[in-house]
């Protein structure tokens, strides 16, 4: 694997990165005028949180991932996303910390990055 091949597979998970975030901004965004309006308890708040994280790489991962090293790729993705995600919300003002729930959403992520982009390369295939 040379240099451009590292660039490439670089530029290729940021794209997915991108795609991921802006995908779990919308769908928290929505989720949130839903919570304003009904009375969810904490667990379905958990829960839809977790699906809108795992909705949001699957579709980075499928829109943008294709040819091969859908693992190396899928697992990049998670960690990325999850990184950045953590470090928008600190932002936002959410109350984020790197405690045991950071590190099991890191390797929640992670796997599902991983499971994705070993999907997305095994049906997408180059344009």
């Amino acid at each position: 694997m040379g240099k451009e091949d590292i660039k490439n597979i670089f530029i290729e998970v940021l794209r997915a990165v991108v795609i991921s975030i802006i995908t779990l901004l919308i769908g928290i965004l929505i989720f949130s005028l839903i919570v304003k309006s009904a009375l969810l308890s904490t667990s379905v708040i958990k829960i839809v949180n977790q699906f809108i994280k795992t909705l949001s790489i699957f579709l980075g991962a499928f829109f943008v991932l294709k040819n091969n090293r859908g693992l190396i790729k899928g697992m990049a993705l998670g960690i990325l996303f999850t990184i950045i995600s953590y470090i928008i919300f600190a932002i936002m003002g959410s109350n984020v910390s790197l405690n045991g729930a950071f590190f099991l959403d890191l390797l929640f992520c992670t796997v599902i990055g991983l499971i994705s982009g070993i999907i997305s390369v095994n049906i997408r295939k180059k344009d």
